[in-house]
């Protein structure tokens, strides 16, 4: 019995012989508008997406920093944990589970380098030889400096691929259009649909090449791997070469001379796996390291899977992976092919469609660029002997505000109208929840440690009021809500004055005559930096940390007032438009959209206090 169709109904019956049906679109037919089209998206049967993943990437960093060899056995640690080992150092049976006292004994040429830390009075990390836990801060920054070089020479090369930056250390990049655009001008015959093609576009395109010339250093995951698992290869002459493979073996050249780049310039060796979409590319990428590059050609997949432990699949590891292991005593994809959709479905959700899916090779997850810019920004510090006084307070929060303050100066120096609107200060007492507390961050022309720690101090005194004895074991200063200005503005100060400019005028027109009065007097000379709402009668005024900074700017003081006032009104609006009546509408009322199974839909459950459903439970943190 085939178990490969959704729809056929069928019991899991234990681990029966996976069918040969599970992998049956290893050979798509492709057309002539296949290898024309550009919105054939995850489905495009010529899709080629790579994973590039930086080899031992915090020691790497640290190597090139400090000019060693390659050959140097380097370790990075973390107070006395190891948080990166060099694949030198491996050698020497050195792993992250060791203490560094350890790894030492193992190898006593180990160099040996603590990440850098924050500590109080310095603006930037440093490396220091009084490094302690309980006065510095880790810092990571120059790990993300050297991730975004590595970006930009992925992005120069391939000006027309999509880039997705998976982790500090791995990007996925989508070469179907440059590989696309490569076979057009390699094989020019395809160029145009030929006039006696019987079905049009629709028409298969003619056989490809039977030899192809895979370049030097590249690994192909065999078809028929060995039955004593070494690298020599069966004979795979049953197995022609199909245009697909013709895209990998360009897609390869492409990754080799991007990997090349990466290293001449930067000093990175780098490992990469090509395959047809980003699960299977990151299985492949594992299979050489260091500096290898791996293909993993359709015909492959079967032999390739069947044997793995479905548990190293992206996203089938942790509680999910676990859930299906002790449900149904699998451990293998071979194992977990056995399992019906509709058995899987029963017990997992209609979600598990795409787990279904992933054991066979099929993922249809984009490669999707992500913003330039963060949506927050976030420092952090687990103390390891708690703040018990309030006066200990603001010596960490200085800390903290040195990383925030050179994480925003070095993303503004790419995008200068980049600025948050709030920042926040979160207090943790052991393991209980979190207590925080936000205020707005007002705009300066100079972002520096003092202006972000005044803010933060004040925060602090806000949430510990006049005690004296707090206690306190793990602190966060964040900036949240960061945005950047419209198109064509050249800075952050055009888009606030135009901005609140835009406001007052918006506001002034839709208020009546005695309403502009009232806002005109509403701010007394005494009091320039708040105003009395002509509604509510209430006094708003500016937070005291924001007068301190534009204190001295008389001009800057009074853009800030007309800016919290347009907030201000806007609130008012906003409850008007709540506790409006709600009109008579003609025709049918609008049906409810269906309930979506996505993330929002999960969000939504989460905030109203609902269980989730499926296997969005196996994702959230606790339970």
């Amino acid at each position: 019995m085939s178990l490969a169709s959704p729809t056929k109904s069928s019991i899991w019956k234990g681990k029966e012989k996976a069918m040969d049906e599970d992998y049956a679109d290893l050979r798509p037919v492709i057309t002539y508008r296949h290898l024309h089209s550009h919105n054939l998206g995850v489905r495009d049967p010529l899709r080629v997406v790579g994973l590039c993943d930086s080899d031992a990437f915090y020691a790497a960093c640290e190597r090139v920093r400090l000019n060693l060899s390659e050959d140097a056995p380097l370790v990075v640690q973390q107070w006395e944990s190891l948080i990166a080992v060099s694949y030198p150092a491996r050698k020497y049976g050195i792993s992250r589970m060791d203490k560094i006292k350890d790894a030492k004994k193992k190898c006593p040429d180990l160099v040996s380098v603590h990440v850098a830390t924050y500590k109080e009075g310095e603006k930037e990390p440093g490396y220091w030889d009084d490094i302690d836990t309980r006065t510095h801060k880790v810092s990571l920054d120059l790990y993300r400096r050297e991730s975004a070089k590595i970006m930009n020479v992925f992005k120069e090369m391939l000006p027309n691929g999509e880039i997705e930056k998976a982790s500090i250390d791995e990007a996925f990049i989508d070469l179907t259009q440059p590989v696309r655009d490569t076979i057009l001008e390699r094989y020019p015959y395809l160029a145009n649909i030929p006039p006696n093609a019987p079905q049009g576009a629709d028409t298969p395109l003619p056989s490809p090449p039977l030899e192809l010339d895979w370049a030097d250093k590249v690994h192909l995951i065999p078809i028929l791997p060995s039955d004593d698992g070494d690298d020599s290869p069966k004979d795979e002459s049953e197995f022609p070469p199909t245009w697909h493979d013709v895209a990998l073996c360009i897609a390869a050249e492409f990754m080799t001379k991007m990997r090349k780049q990466v290293l001449d310039t930067l000093g990175y060796s780098t490992s990469a796996g090509l395959a047809r979409n980003k699960a299977l590319a990151k299985l492949s990428a594992s299979v050489r390291k260091p500096n290898g590059q791996s293909i993993l050609r359709n015909d492959a997949i079967p032999n390739y899977l069947r044997p793995m432990a479905f548990q190293k699949i992206r996203f089938l590891g942790g509680k999910l992976g676990k859930a299906f292991a002790d449900e149904y005593d699998v451990s293998s994809v071979g194992d977990i092919l056995t399992v019906s959709l509709d058995e899987m479905q029963s017990k997992f959700g209609e979600e598990s469609l795409w787990v279904y899916e992933l054991v066979r090779g099929i993922d249809r997850s984009e490669v999707k660029e992500k913003t330039a810019y963060f949506k927050s920004m976030l420092a952090s510090k687990n103390l390891p002997k708690p703040i018990t006084k309030s006066s200990e307070g603001p010596q960490w929060i200085r800390v903290l505000a040195a990383e925030l303050t050179l994480r925003l100066n070095e993303a503004r120096e790419t995008m200068p109208s980049l600025w948050p609107k709030t920042i926040a200060l979160h207090l943790r007492k052991g393991y209980e929840a979190s207590r925080s507390k936000q205020a707005p961050f007002p705009f300066v022309k100079e972002v520096t440690v003092d202006i972000v720690a005044s803010a933060g101090n004040k925060l602090w005194k806000e949430m510990t009021g006049n005690a004296k004895d707090v206690n306190v074991g793990a602190l966060q200063l964040s900036f949240s809500n960061l945005g950047r200005g419209e198109v064509g503005q050249k800075n952050i100060d055009g888009f606030f004055q135009q901005s609140t400019k835009r406001s007052r005028e918006d506001a002034e027109d839709d208020q009546p005559s005695d309403t502009i009065q009232g806002r005109a007097s509403s701010s007394s000379p005494q009091s320039p930096s708040s105003f009395v709402c002509s509604r509510c009668k209430k006094r708003i005024e500016l937070p005291i940390h924001v007068v301190e900074i534009r204190g001295h700017d008389a001009e800057g003081l009074a853009e800030t007032v007309a800016a919290l006032r347009a907030e201000h009104d806007d609130f008012h609006f906003a409850q008007d438009l709540a506790n409006a009546p709600e009109t008579d509408q003609t025709g049918p009322a609008p049906k409810p959209s269906k309930p979506s199974s996505t993330g929002r839909d999960t969000k939504r459950r989460k905030k109203a206090g609902e269980p989730s459903k499926g296997i969005a439970r196996y994702f959230n943190k606790a339970g």
